[in-house]
């Protein structure tokens, strides 16, 4: 009885695919480090807007964190806020890159912390 040989596609496809996943690792990392600093830019900008816009609702408007974030500006869907009602502060964080917080200070409203360096 005589077998058929099978052509050794299949073990080509294996390699393909991971030099295909390599190549696009490597553009994926490219275009991080070509667009990093606009794109920290814009984190830093959204967290802080997200931080003091939604201390003031929180705080001085009195309404829920949850419904703070109807007055976010399209685009800022990846803002996530929380805030401390003991400490009167609310942070909002950009994921991986921005985190800020607001302070409610008596007397002139909320406040952005400092940043540290």
């Amino acid at each position: 009885m005589a077998t058929a040989k099978t052509p050794r596609t299949s073990a080509r496809r294996p390699r393909r695919g991971r030099a295909i996943a390599l190549v696009l690792a490597a553009l994926l990392i490219a275009a991080l480090i070509a667009f990093w600093t606009p794109l920290n830019g814009y984190a830093i900008t959204g967290a802080s807007y997200g931080a003091r816009v939604a201390c003031s609702c929180h705080f001085v408007g009195g309404r829920s964190i949850g419904d703070c974030k109807k007055d976010f500006e399209s685009g800022m869907e990846l803002v996530t806020l929380s805030a401390d009602d003991a400490a009167k502060t609310v942070t909002a964080r950009f994921p991986l890159l921005a985190s800020q917080t607001a302070r409610l200070m008596p007397g002139e409203g909320c406040r952005l912390e400092p940043w540290k360096d």
